[in-house]
């Protein structure tokens, strides 16, 4: 999320001088930071540090237990940072959001105001589950079980004596150790209660992180903060193991923030509970690869998920995940044979630590249950109520469907420019987000590059100069639109190298087109790109015969992008003549489909 700062209030300047030199000076137990924001990259949190430590002193850069990197200002006293952050929201000098984060979920600092960047090993993905089984409850009154306060010591334990006392524990709280360092995120391995090499150098790295001599072994009152912090935590959550046979699913659910609503095919609701502000969806239909990018888009042109943000659809699976200044919101589904599953999370963007917690859970324990899935016709209920309960969610169609073809090794398409106008997200074949990298008004050609490089069969080779009068000419494109999502090859001849009136810069063909055709690749005898496909249905007011169609013309396609453009591969005209079915397959080769949703 993109933040504009205000920095002109003199009272904020006054305190931000007084400020500067005295952040370096806080040292000692109880301070702490504020936290102004976080992202899920190292590339991206170092821009976002260098560029609030241009307008604020002390700017830090911590691993959060996430993974996530937050930028945070500081040290503080608690006091002190308490007024600070007062005084700097009041100012417009940081988001409103942020806030002063348990010292706990800052792992370790990875970068300081003065650019110099700390060891630190490679950081994990955003969300990885905690552990591989569902997080269990707290359990009260139980013997062995380590109570949330330390016990008071008179004299520190030795190593022999946490030997000892670690000898006498239960399986079972063995077994707890294992979970609170996972929710620390230290540990990775499986909770089994047998502490091997893993679980030790778990415990030495929470033991390195919390300043303590790492020996591997838990003192008494180690053992009482690690897992009395991971009680506390989930306590707080109300993490609980739900198994609902009707949708197939059992997951880790945060019981303590959300409560369950009411099926609405093909999800389950649970509304915020007290004053939470979090809800959560969880996902279960039966579908196969095709019904899954139809989830995925469906999801992304909702309105559910904020537009900034990371994004994916694979086979077998997809991620949505975007943020704005008040929510942030997290998807996630598998296919499983006939059946999706996965869930959605909406929660307060003050509350990302907590959400990121959730997911962990989420993540961690959720599997499927056979091949049971939400009945569609489960809750009988009429289009207008469905749509209000899923709010917009029923499929809807793309606001265009059009035809593009590759231009270059990395996967760029061409296609027509007027039919983009208005699109808020742009699809290579229905599963490739990508964005206009050039444009040209006069052509009415567009480029677009792909968030993700592609690696294409072939790519287009441009002619130098245009056939003659009467030569074939081979249209690839889908003209069937979003109703089918295969090429369609269509034959006709060129007719002229300019518009029917004689206009430059249009090239014009015999030739039957459908409006999905626009941006399609018109191939010459020898197989040569000769021109683009246009939407154009009309010149200069007066409409074209059935039958006719207008190009941007290969040589003027070159002549512009010479200036500044994507780098074309253009050959010269030759006198080989393919046969229809070269001609076929290397239309269908190069077609793209072009997806525009709004």
């Amino acid at each position: 999320m993109v933040r504009r700062l205000r920095l002109g209030t003199a009272t904020a300047l006054v305190a931000l001088a007084g400020w500067t030199g005295a952040v370096r000076a806080q040292e000692g137990a109880g301070q702490v930071w504020i936290q102004i924001e976080a992202r899920n990259s190292l590339p991206a949190a170092e821009e976002r540090l260098q560029r609030w430590s241009a307008q604020l002193p002390g700017v830090t850069g911590f691993r959060l237990s996430s993974g996530w990197i937050a930028v945070a200002i500081g040290p503080f006293s608690p006091d002190e940072a308490r007024a600070r952050l007062s005084e700097l929201r009041a100012a417009g000098m940081i988001p409103a959001d942020s806030y002063i984060p348990d010292n706990r979920l800052l792992r370790e600092q990875i970068w300081s105001d003065g650019g110099s960047a700390y060891a630190a090993p490679p950081l994990g993905a955003p969300i990885a589950p905690v552990t591989e089984a569902p997080l269990a409850a707290p359990r009260a009154g139980e013997t062995g079980v380590v109570a949330t306060e330390a016990p008071a010591e008179t004299l520190a334990e030795t190593l022999a004596e946490s030997r000892a006392a670690e000898a006498r524990l239960t399986r079972q709280d063995r077994r707890d150790i294992q979970e609170a360092l996972a929710w620390a995120g230290t540990y990775t391995s499986g909770i089994d209660g047998a502490f091997g090499p893993g679980t030790r150098a778990a415990i030495s790295e929470w033991q390195g992180r919390m300043d303590y001599d790492p020996t591997g072994v838990l003192s008494t009152a180690q053992r009482a903060e690690l897992v009395g912090a991971w009680q506390a935590e989930v306590k707080a959550l109300g993490l609980e193991t739900v198994k609902d046979e009707e949708a197939g699913i059992q997951a880790v659910l945060p019981l303590g923030l959300v409560e369950f609503d009411r099926y609405a095919p093909p999800f389950v609701l649970y509304r915020p509970k007290a004053s939470s502000g979090m809800e959560l969806r969880l996902i279960s239909q039966p579908g196969d690869q095709a019904l899954l990018e139809a989830l995925y888009h469906d999801l992304a042109a909702s309105g559910l998920v904020p537009a900034e943000g990371p994004r994916e659809l694979r086979r077998g699976g997809f991620s949505l995940s975007g943020r704005d200044g008040a929510v942030e919101v997290h998807a996630r589904a598998e296919l499983d044979g006939s059946a999706i599953r996965g869930w959605l999370l909406r929660a307060p963007a003050a509350e990302a630590e907590r959400s990121l917690r959730v997911m962990q859970s989420l993540s961690a324990g959720f599997k499927g249950l056979g091949r049971q899935v939400l009945d569609p016709g489960l809750v009988p209920i009429d289009e207008g109520l469905r749509a209000r309960l899923q709010n917009g969610l029923e499929p809807a169609p793309p606001r265009a469907a059009l035809s593009g073809f590759y231009i270059d090794a990395s996967g760029q398409v061409m296609t027509a420019l007027a039919p983009l106008q208005g699109c808020r997200e742009v699809y290579l074949d229905n599963v490739t987000r990508a964005g206009i990298s050039w444009q040209d008004a006069d052509l009415g050609l567009a480029v677009l590059r792909p968030e993700s490089p592609l690696a294409p069969a072939v790519v287009a080779g441009f002619a130098a100069a245009l056939p003659a009068k009467g030569a074939e000419a081979v249209l690839s494109g889908f003209s069937f639109g979003a109703g089918l999502s295969l090429p369609s090859v269509s034959f006709g001849r060129f007719e002229t190298g300019t518009a029917p009136d004689g206009t430059p810069g249009r090239a014009t063909l015999r030739m039957t087109a459908t409006e999905a055709d626009a941006g399609g690749v018109v191939l010459g005898p020898d197989g040569l790109v000769i021109g683009v496909l246009l939407p154009e249905t009309e010149v200069a007011g007066t409409a074209l015969p059935e039958g006719v169609a207008l190009i941007a013309p290969a040589p003027q396609i070159l002549q512009r992008v010479s200036t500044g453009g994507p780098r074309l591969q253009a050959a010269p005209v030759t006198a080989g003549v393919k046969a229809p079915e070269d001609l076929t397959r290397m239309g269908s080769d190069l077609a793209v489909q072009v997806i525009c949703r709004s």
